[in-house]
C-alpha cells in the first residue's frame, strides 16, 4: 500500500474516489458542483454528481477536496494539469 494523501502530497497522488466540490472556476455553471471524482484526464476532472457526471476543465478551476482522514483542501486545477499517470509517478521524486 502506498503513502497516505496529506495536504502536502495530495498533488501526487490518485484522486478517484475523493469527494470534491468546484469552488470557483470560469464557467460559472460549474460553480458549487460537487459529488465524487470518479475519472481523471490531463486536462479534465470528472464528478459524479446527483444530475450525472460532470467533466470539469482542470485550467481556471478550484476544487475543495475531502481527503480520507477528514481534512479539507483547496486545489488549484493547473496544479493537476498533466495526466495522472505522470503525476503520481513523481511521488519518489
Amino acid at each position: 500500500m502506498g503513502s497516505p494523501i496529506t495536504r502536502d502530497t495530495v498533488l501526487r497522488h490518485e484522486l478517484i474516489g475523493l469527494a470534491a466540490s468546484v469552488v470557483d472556476a470560469r464557467n460559472p455553471t460549474h460553480r458549487g458542483m460537487q459529488g465524487m471524482i470518479v475519472d481523471e484526464t490531463r486536462s479534465m476532472i470528472v464528478i459524479s454528481t446527483a444530475s450525472g457526471e460532470k467533466k470539469i476543465p482542470k485550467r481556471h478551476t478550484t476544487f475543495r477536496l475531502w481527503l480520507p482522514d477528514g481534512t479539507v483542501v483547496d486545489v488549484q486545477g493547473s496544479a493537476l494539469e498533466m495526466r495522472p499517470e505522470k503525476r503520481v509517478d513523481i511521488r519518489g521524486k
